[in-house]
């Protein structure tokens, strides 16, 4: 059963204005499935996980794409990134027949990738102003309601209104843990796959193909310890000696594994907000795990029920609710880091998001439980940025948007995405 993605419509204008498009995300998110959706009535299909058509285009890049002619999609083209500059010289010859003969430019090849380190580099050199480059995540909490989501905002009108048309939206906390506990992987949510089962083999696979040949044999081990320890960590900010210690690695491998899990979207690490920084202010990223299901698998919670009840509950909650706001800028096409931030500084004073858009700060907060007494109280050391101070909001499990004050409103996470 196919499943409708938010990122469709931002492929489908891609491919309106480029001549390629490459789509990485993290393994099984859902990249081929969806290229094939959109595209694979009228583009050949070829995968490099195919030995023999590996070995071609490892050998003879340009013998591989002439047994493989346009419209093409390329699957796990990051084995072979040599074809990245022979694609490069198709394109540039076929716009020139183009102009030629006063005829439109068309979309000529789909490239996906699970693994961005080898793709960043060669796009850079060959296919820069050539191809739309899309990050794609895994299944949102809108997309595994078969529904179509939007972007993130704090608009309160707008989001009444929204509220207005879903009368159904409320979940549970119970339903929302459940969720948390299964994660966005297409293959779990579709049922085609058994949860732990899944994310066992995700692991090895991942480790296999994508980290094994960026760290010696002998770290294979440490590595999953690492990234066992890292998941127990999410939601916190990144203490790079204090990780390196508990894993016995030193700093700088420390911080290349990090490097490889955000590279390769397992991670994402979000920036704390640093105009006109001053020595106050943390500068320390914070973690956040991009699928809560292999986040809580890799720290052995056996049920929904447990993960909701645990020490950690609230840092899985903010995991959730933070990787659906990034997601829903994945699938607009827009890079989060241009917009996502958070605050704390040595007082300990903190908020959990800030969302900074023409030229004003939205202040963020996520609670799990009961809202405490003063849930805006830290919005007012935002001022000394000199810079608007919107009206933010409390994201938690409300059953319904009702405003606090000034500052902000509440929001219930069931609504998030619509």
């Amino acid at each position: 059963m196919y499943i409708a993605r938010d990122i469709e419509g931002i492929l489908l204008d891609a491919a309106d204005s480029f001549q390629v498009i490459t789509i990485y995300g993290s393994r099984q998110v859902g990249k081929s499935t969806t290229v094939d959706h959109l595209f694979g009535d009228s583009f050949s299909f070829v995968t490099l996980d195919d030995a023999e058509d590996l070995d071609l285009a490892l050998s003879n890049p340009r013998a591989f794409l002439e047994s493989h002619p346009w419209p093409l999609i390329i699957d796990e083209v990051q084995k072979a990134v040599g074809l990245l500059s022979e694609i490069k010289k198709i394109v540039d010859g076929q716009r020139r027949v183009w102009m030629k003969k006063n005829e439109p430019r068309r979309l000529m090849y789909v490239l996906t990738g699970s693994n961005q380190f080898e793709l960043q580099e060669g796009i850079s050199e060959s296919l820069a102003g050539r191809t739309a480059v899309i990050n794609m995540s895994g299944f949102t909490q809108i997309e595994k309601r078969c529904m179509a989501g939007s972007l993130f905002d704090v608009d309160l009108q707008d989001l009444l209104k929204k509220q207005g048309e879903q009368k159904d939206f409320y979940r549970s906390s119970q339903s929302v843990f459940e969720d948390i506990f299964q994660g966005g992987m297409p293959d779990i949510c579709t049922g085609e796959s058994k949860r732990d089962m899944y994310y066992k083999a995700y692991i090895d696979t991942y480790i296999e193909k994508d980290v094994r040949k960026l760290i010696s044999a002998s770290s294979e081990m440490q590595f999953r310890r690492f990234i066992s320890l890292i998941a127990l960590r999410t939601a916190q900010e990144v203490v790079y000696s204090e990780i390196s210690n508990a894993i016995g690695i030193n700093v700088d491998t420390c911080k290349r594994w990090i490097s490889i899990l955000q590279t390769s979207g397992i991670i994402y690490l979000l920036e704390p907000y640093m105009a006109n920084a001053s020595k106050r202010i943390i500068k320390a990223p914070k973690l956040y795990f991009m699928d809560t299901g292999l986040c809580a698998y890799l720290c052995k919670w056996p049920n929904a029920g447990m993960l909701m009840d645990c020490a950690m509950s609230g840092a899985f909650f903010e995991t959730y609710v933070v990787s659906e706001i990034i997601k829903s800028f994945y699938n607009h096409g827009i890079e989060p880091n241009q917009y996502l931030y958070y605050y704390r500084d040595i007082d300990k004073k903190e908020v959990d998001v800030l969302l900074v858009k023409d030229g004003a700060l939205y202040p963020v907060e996520i609670k799990k439980g009961m809202i405490p007494n003063k849930p805006t109280k830290n919005f007012k050391v935002l001022e000394k940025y000199n810079m608007p101070v919107r009206q933010g909001m409390v994201i938690d499990n409300a059953d319904k948007i009702r405003v606090l004050n000034d500052a902000a409103f509440v929001f219930p996470v069931s609504l998030l995405g619509y």
